[in-house]
């Protein structure tokens, strides 16, 4: 049996074959050969490969030649890091002994369905950044000349169009029309991620199922269901809290435990949305919002927006684990 560590490079890899004995060898290959290296595994043999743009590829031209394909999340693998020695040779012997440890942290593999849905997502992520940012310039323009300007009123064609319409100066004129030309291209871009998304979303599981939830929509499931992937990965509701980084930071010394602010660790977009969605859901949903102004008036609005949004994964996660399809969620009754 080896254990074999990967350091992955976008046109080579450097390979570590630790054996039982400790006995250990490095070569290295180039990518476009590949297949010298695939030909030469074992059906006993385990990988280990930090995860990168091409760790998928990677990970399907192997998984069915040995026994195990361990994602290593590099984040958490600090011995990689911060290697005094940061070599590729080096990379590839830590991560084969740690393999061999089995002391790796790992990093979930997805289906391939929801990684589409999610590198979908991650693209209407940065063009919505792009508009706002955008849209944010052209009110700094209104508010350097003096002029006072709602962004909201740039949402429509109306508000665009009426920009244009101001007394520019001959180069603010041009750089505006640059500005907004953009800004309409973009719309037309997130539109199209949008019905995308959508389509994808619908052949994910769980998908119909979390549209049944007051405060979720198309837009909403496909985010929440990319993140999530395979609920089934998650052994309890507070795992899969950890997993969005809603869960307190603990630090525990000698008789004295901390608790601090929420990890954030995770997604982003997915711990936006899940926040979003429960405040939408406490506006028709008498038991969520009671539950969030009881921990508004002790706690405050950050901490209740916080622990109404765990407690809304919870419902998400019992939805997804169970199956459940909610005929009316506002009264928690389950369609038969």
């Amino acid at each position: 049996m080896r254990y074999i560590g990967v350091d992955l490079h976008t046109t080579q890899i450097t390979v570590c074959y630790l054996k039982e004995k400790d006995d250990i060898s490095v070569r290295k290959y180039q990518l476009i050969e590949i297949e010298k290296f695939v030909s030469d595994l074992e059906k006993r043999d385990e990988i280990a490969v930090e995860a990168t743009c091409n760790t998928r590829w990677f990970r399907e031209k192997v998984k069915e030649k040995v026994s195990r394909v361990v994602l290593v999340n590099p984040r958490q693998f600090e011995v990689v890091r911060n290697s005094v020695k940061k070599t590729d040779k080096n990379d590839a012997i830590n991560l084969a002994k740690f393999l061999k440890a089995d002391l790796l942290p790992e990093v979930r593999a997805k289906r391939e369905e929801a990684e589409k849905v999610n590198s979908l997502v991650n693209t209407r992520t940065k063009m919505v950044r792009l508009k706002t940012s955008l849209i944010n310039k052209i009110h700094a323009l209104f508010v350097s000349n003096g002029r006072k300007l709602k962004k909201t009123s740039l949402a429509s064609e109306k508000g665009l169009d009426k920009v244009l319409q101001e007394d520019w100066s001959e180069i603010e004129q041009v750089e505006l029309e640059v500005i907004i030309e953009q800004i309409r291209s973009l719309k037309q871009s997130i539109k199209k991620l949008d019905k995308a998304i959508d389509d994808e979303a619908m052949k994910l599981k769980g998908f119909e199922n979390l549209k049944t939830i007051s405060g979720i929509g198309s837009l909403s499931a496909a985010i929440l269901l990319a993140v999530i992937g395979n609920i089934k990965d998650f052994e309890t509701s507070g795992k899969l809290a950890s997993y969005f980084g809603i869960v307190p930071r603990v630090s525990n010394s000698n008789e004295t435990v901390n608790h601090g602010r929420i990890t954030k660790r995770g997604s982003k977009t997915g711990r936006t949305a899940l926040v979003q969605c429960s405040l939408s859901a406490i506006k028709k949903n008498e038991y969520l919002k009671t539950y969030y102004e009881q921990v508004k008036a002790r706690r405050g609005h950050g901490k209740a927006k916080i622990a109404l949004a765990r407690k809304f994964l919870g419902i998400i996660y019992n939805t997804l684990m169970n199956n459940w399809v909610f005929r009316d969620f506002n009264n928690f009754e389950l369609a038969e």
